[in-house]
């Protein structure tokens, strides 16, 4: 290779930012397939086909193609590799969009902005059936008017960028315009019922800085109203007392349809962003970019008619539905400056990103009786990053020996996460009881905000930690044809994540200039999140604990693993998931319209992190010693360590293997045509299948307990067979003058939800196809009217079950990756200028 004194430099390379990219899309020719890309490589920018790993593009107009309400529901119908359930669980997974690629959590995708890391939401997916545990990334707290493309790294690349970069990276490359601007409404509804209005308005504007930079203003408001599937129940389910032996004559006038949530949930947000530059000289420019977010969704609770134990008379003569408010505050800003010195490209920046979730409820406290608030504050939920890099590349041209790119950089990241609890009406027992009289006279009532009580002074918590990084990398291209990289990474937190080394190689050699292979070997890792080390909320049911007839409330507890109850049953410091990830593949383009890649790999998770089974001194299954039940014996360890024995709880532990493999293929082919218009094909392609290669024994506080399965089969089904293993993705654009068109079709195929203790309850839901057009029209080259609709066919997914009985609902799978809401039509206006 020869000594440094050797080298001759090559140009300025330029460090995951847009502006060379612009001019190099330029160079490249419109014809040409393949876009350029910054992600997963440093230096200068190549086109995605020249990627030595998978890397798909999408522009803004794919972005906004159809009624799609945020960035991921858009990634959902763009990557065949991504998954997004319309409900992945209850609770807060309902507020935000959860995806995951090739099939692994959300939280083992990086999420960047123009290159930098994004911050977390405070939001943990605790009450799901898909994702539990994990901590994503709000990709909707980005205005949609924003972003310029987005990069998907369908790889490793944790060596690269950092923890969490285990299935890959989403990079959002934010638009850097210096003129003009443009405005977007959309309108539409669902087919069914004409609910699930919906009203999208995206602004952005460009500004220039006195011919030396850009400013760069975006805004996205989103208004999505409810949506119901609900059925309307049987008149012979009573909903009121029973008044002298006889039904209630309100029996007859009271509307069936008792349940009004079962679908979407309405949610109302507003989104600002600003991105800018401004060259102070030929060396040295200056950059700033950022997010501020609000958004409030409402979660409306299931319905509790006047039999209910709870509905209280005084209050809800007629049943009554609880909701719970989510006020997400949302912010990020990240400034940095990057120029040259002695030929090196350096980029120093700094970031600091807020997430906060306060949360209400409307409902009330039964347990204080008539007497009790209306309305409580739950408590909230805080998490902020701060972080700072340094990066630094350069290029080398060896005599010889062809181009070598030496990158470095170090990094700090300082992280910390709060919960703050709630009103003490939110969560205390009161003594009321019922009078005589009524139904359950004498009969204490459970505490707490019902449906969603508050937190706890116990679930308090307060964590923060520090990480610093450092990581080399090297880029050589020895000839023309062969590429070969290589990356290392150290990083070392403060706490019991620990410190630990990764590397990465990959490589590209190209047989033509039509056929190349590609591969790469990485090993990874993602730290265990603070949410999931301190995530704590208490819930409480009355139960006959002590087997006496007595009720007296039960604490359903999300432990700490910190938490002496958590550690009392086998808890331990949560450790960092680690990964190895191998990939293999080839890419075709035997003529300037038509590519095709396919890329296999295989990614083993060990000490992945997971919910244990919920452990209960309801537990009425024998012991080890053929005398006492679980649940007795449960107790005594609890007693034994000095606590209450009226605690069920479940705590999150480095506890399962997985072993995942599949194939992307996409096939992309664009064709001119004189007097057709232009035609843009692409297909899509994903099969995925995840194993459980291992899971731990049960600790020993509670293998001698008996027949304790620590990770029940729903939970393993939903790391194995809960989601589709696969997905194709056929598009077609067409344009011609004035008008043009997209045609879509997605098949999601099957999947399996399980119970935890009965087979009988497994559910297969069938595979389905969902067709969605859309036609645009150009009044004048500065506005654009369209028209469209998803789910053309009106496609609902398996029915599984009839309607409950009680509240109507329950025929269809909430994990269902298309919903279960129908079809829907949309308008969309675009003005530029």
């Amino acid at each position: 290779m020869g000594s440094v004194s050797a080298l001759s430099l090559i140009g300025p390379a330029a460090i995951a930012q847009e502006r060379p990219v612009r001019a190099e899309a330029e160079q490249a020719g419109a014809t040409e397939v393949g876009e350029v890309i910054v992600t997963g490589l440093r230096g200068k920018p190549r086109t995605a086909i020249e990627s030595p790993t998978p890397i798909d593009v999408f522009n803004s107009e794919q972005l906004t193609q159809g009624a799609q309400t945020g960035v991921f529901e858009s990634i959902r119908y763009l990557v065949p590799s991504f998954n997004l359930p319309s409900r992945a669980g209850g609770g807060s997974s309902t507020v935000i969009a959860t995806g995951s690629l090739r099939g692994l959590n959300p939280d083992q995708t990086l999420v960047l902005v123009n290159g930098k890391r994004r911050h977390r939401t405070a939001l943990i997916n605790s009450v799901s059936t898909l994702y539990n545990g994990s901590v994503g990334v709000d990709l909707n707290m980005i205005p949609s008017g924003s972003i310029s493309r987005i990069e998907v790294l369908r790889d490793g690349a944790a060596a690269q960028y950092g923890s969490d970069a285990v299935a890959g990276v989403i990079n959002v490359m934010l638009n850097n315009s210096d003129k003009g601007g443009q405005i977007s409404v959309s309108h539409g509804q669902n087919f069914d019922r004409q609910d699930g209005k919906y009203l999208t308005v995206d602004a952005n504007l460009g500004l220039s800085l006195a011919d030396r930079g850009f400013a760069n203003l975006s805004y996205s408001y989103m208004d999505r109203g409810a949506s119901n599937r609900a059925e309307r129940i049987a008149d012979t389910v009573r909903l009121y007392p029973l008044v002298g032996g006889q039904p209630d004559p309100r029996e007859k006038s009271i509307d069936r349809l008792v349940t009004t949530n079962y679908g979407a949930m309405p949610q109302e947000s507003n989104v600002f962003g600003l991105n800018a530059e401004y060259r102070l000289n030929e060396d040295v420019e200056l950059y700033s970019f950022g997010t501020y977010g609000n958004r409030v969704s409402d979660l409306n609770w299931t319905f509790r008619p006047a039999t209910n134990i709870l509905s209280l008379p005084e209050i809800a003569p007629d049943g009554f539905r609880a909701q719970t408010v989510i006020k997400d505050e949302d912010y990020e800003l990240v400034g940095g400056a990057r120029g040259v010195a002695g030929g090196w490209d350096w980029d120093l920046s700094t970031s600091y990103g807020t997430s906060i979730s306060d949360w209400e409820n409307n409902s009330f406290n039964a347990s204080l009786g008539p007497s009790s608030p209306r309305h409580f504050y739950i408590g909230q939920l805080r998490s902020a990053e701060w972080v700072n890099a340094l990066d630094v590349t350069r290029g080398f041209e060896l005599e010889g020996a062809g181009d070598l790119q030496v990158s470095f950089g170090l990094q700090h990241r300082w992280e910390s996460y709060e919960i703050g609890q709630g009103d003490q009406a939110s969560w205390i027992q009161g003594a009321y009881v019922r009078p005589v009289g009524q139904p359950g006279a004498g009969q204490i009532l459970a505490p707490g905000a019902q449906s969603t009580p508050g937190f706890r002074p116990e679930d308090e918590a307060d964590v923060s930690r520090n990480n610093y990084s450092a990581y080399g990398e090297l880029g050589w291209n020895p000839t023309e044809r062969f590429y070969l990289g290589g990356a290392v990474r150290y990083e070392n937190f403060d706490d019991a994540a620990g410190d630990t080394t990764i590397f990465k190689v990959n490589s590209r050699y190209e047989f033509t200039d039509w056929f190349a292979v590609r591969g790469s070997y990485n090993t990874g890792f993602r730290a265990p999140s603070l949410a999931q080390q301190a995530y704590s909320a208490t819930t409480s049911q009355l139960r006959d604990i002590a087997g006496n007839g007595i009720l007296v409330p039960l604490r359903l507890k999300n432990l700490q693993v910190s938490s002496p109850e958590a550690i009392a049953l086998g808890a331990k410091p949560l450790t960092p998931e680690l990964s190895k990830n191998v990939s293999a593949g080839f890419t075709l383009t035997p003529w300037r319209n038509f590519a095709l890649t396919l890329d296999a790999y295989q990614i083993d998770v060990d000490d992945r992190i997971a919910v244990t089974t919920t452990f209960s001194p309801l537990d009425t299954r024998l012991s080890a010693d053929g005398v006492t039940t679980i649940g007795k014996q449960l107790q005594k360890i609890l007693v034994a360590n000095g606590l209450s024995p009226d605690v069920s709880g479940q705590y999150y532990t480095n506890a399962i293997d997985t072993r995942t493999r599949g194939v992307d293929i996409v096939a992309t082919y664009k064709l001119p045509t004189d007097g057709f218009g232009d035609f843009d094909f692409s297909l899509g392609y994903n099969h995925n299948k995840t194993e459980i290669t291992g899971i731990i024994a049960n600790p020993p506080e509670l293998s001698a307990l008996g027949n304790i399965v620590i990770f029940d089969r729903s939970k393993q089904a939903a790391l194995t067979e809960s989601l589709p293993k696969s997905k194709i993705s056929l598009n077609t654009n067409w344009s011609l003058g004035q008008v043009s068109a997209n045609l879509r079709a997605t098949r999601f195929d099957g999947f399996v939800t399980r119970n935890a203790t009965n087979p009988a309850q497994d559910r297969t839901i069938e595979a389905d196809w969902i067709v969605d057009a859309q036609v645009n029209y150009d009044l004048t080259e500065a506005f654009r009217i369209s028209a469209g609709v998803n789910n053309l066919f009106n496609t609902y997914p398996t029915r599984v079950d009839a309607p409950s009985a009680d509240l109507g609902t329950n025929m269809y799978s909430g994990l269902a990756p298309f919903g279960f809401t129908g079809g829907s039509w949309f308008v969309r206006g675009v003005y530029k200028w």
